[in-house]
């Protein structure tokens, strides 16, 4: 039994309900205390700004730190937080590592929203805004972000900024029309990320299909995603493959970008109900905000430019149920 106790907040898959467990015998949830009063639990207040605690370093280009973000949750897919370091093991080439640094504050974060204004996105486009709009709700002050939009190309419309409502306001006035060059808009929010001035980065795309005009190839955009150190997060407004006839692009789409989320400790959600469009924006942003930081400087120290594979277990702490992990899977060491 821990001698401590630690706080686990829950959130449920498409609402932000927060609940916090005790450990020890861990009893169940009760909505009431032992004295019969009601319980309020209030979400994690937003800290004040600070002084930056890890280095901004590129994990490319900078052996000396490596930073792994990670997101921990239950098996209802829950988010897990109040574990402290020593619940954490990561390995680099299956060789244990020392965690140097470790937090799990809400730290700035850099984002970047790729939407998709293709022409079959028309009646989508305002459950799309809506969900932009719960994304930005949670929002830490200090966030900043950036808009790229797609259809026949990608354009950067608005390059970093710190007033997320000029981005809302934008795409008030946006129109569908033409293809969809979803691979094209990936790489361009990659290479704008090289701007950001947070350590934690993340693409945020917003589409209804896989790629159909793009000039970069899915191998293109793998190898650049693996070498990265940005999230992808991904909402793909799928139709059932009976409703419309689709290239094999289009039909391929939803396992890409599942395979590039899952390649950097991000996730795809398919959402087949417009409604449900705001509730898992808001869900990402959530998650994006109860991540932990794990930072640790690799042993091997060679500037050979191989990819390093990152793998990060869980000590799992008494009577909790079997927690899981997601995070990057690896990253490109720098060349001499």
């Amino acid at each position: 039994m821990l001698a401590r106790s630690f706080r686990y907040g829950l959130i449920s898959a498409l609402g932000l309900t927060v609940a916090v467990w005790g450990i020890g015998t861990l009893p169940s949830v009760a909505a009431r205390a032992q004295d019969g009063s009601q319980v309020s639990i209030a979400p994690r207040p937003k800290p004040a700004p600070k002084e930056e605690i890890l280095p901004k370093a590129n994990i490319r280009s900078d052996v000396n730190m490596v930073l792994i973000p990670v997101t921990v949750t239950d098996p209802l897919n829950r988010f897990v937080t109040g574990l402290e370091k020593e619940y954490f093991k990561i390995y680099e080439d299956k060789k244990l590592q020392q965690i140097s640094s470790f937090s799990s504050d809400d730290a700035p974060l850099s984002v970047g929203l790729l939407f998709d204004c293709s022409g079959s996105m028309g009646p989508k486009l305002r459950s799309s805004r809506e969900a932009v709009a719960q994304f930005f709700k949670t929002a830490n002050p200090e966030d900043e972000a950036f808009l790229v939009q797609f259809h026949d190309n990608a354009e950067l419309t608005l390059p970093f900024t710190g007033n997320l409502e000029e981005i809302q306001n934008h795409l008030q006035f946006v129109q569908s029309k033409g293809m969809t060059a979803l691979l094209d808009a990936i790489y361009l929010g990659i290479h704008q990320m090289k701007k950001a001035k947070n350590p934690r980065k993340a693409l945020l795309i917003i589409s209804d299909g896989g790629d159909n005009n793009s000039r970069y190839t899915e191998s293109e955009i793998r190898n650049l995603v693996k070498e990265s150190d940005v999230q992808l997060y991904a909402i793909g407004i799928y139709e059932p493959m009976s409703a419309r006839s689709r290239t094999p692009e289009e039909s391929n789409g939803p396992a890409l970008l599942k395979e590039l989320a899952d390649q950097t400790g991000g996730r795809q959600y398919e959402v087949e109900n417009l409604s449900e469009l705001p509730d898992i924006a808001a869900k990402i942003g959530m998650e994006l905000r109860n991540q932990y930081l794990l930072g640790y400087s690799p042993q091997n120290q060679e500037k050979d430019g191989k990819y390093r594979h990152v793998e990060v277990k869980l000590v799992q702490p008494h009577g909790m149920p079997l927690l899981r992990a997601f995070w990057r899977m690896g990253y490109n060491a720098p060349t001499k």
